[in-house]
């Protein structure tokens, strides 16, 4: 049965190579499968960070019109910080879920 074989298989440095070429494939700590998931999470983070870094330009400019211009400002603060004159009276007006 081993007749059979090629003589180039049954080579000390072919049988040596296969053994750490399948180490590297399976069961070594960097294998292929752990640097896919690896790449795919670096790919996925890149995503993010761009994302991100979109978001942050947004909220710089934004910043920048709000620090601008005083009227502006003046109604961010009123409508999202509920702010107010010390003259004025503020009243809020809540809905009720269901109710048109």
């Amino acid at each position: 049965m081993l007749a059979r074989v090629p003589k180039f298989f049954r080579n000390f440095y072919f049988l040596t190579g296969l053994a750490f070429l399948a180490w590297m494939f399976f069961f070594d700590s960097n294998d292929f499968i752990t640097q896919y998931q690896t790449s795919r999470k670096l790919t996925i983070l890149e995503e993010e960070r761009d994302y991100y870094l979109e978001k942050i330009a947004e909220v710089q400019k934004d910043r920048k019109e709000l620090m601008s211009n005083p009227e502006l400002l003046e109604k961010f603060a009123r409508e999202k910080y509920l702010m107010k004159k010390p003259t004025e009276e503020l009243y809020l007006i809540v809905e009720k879920e269901g109710e048109e």
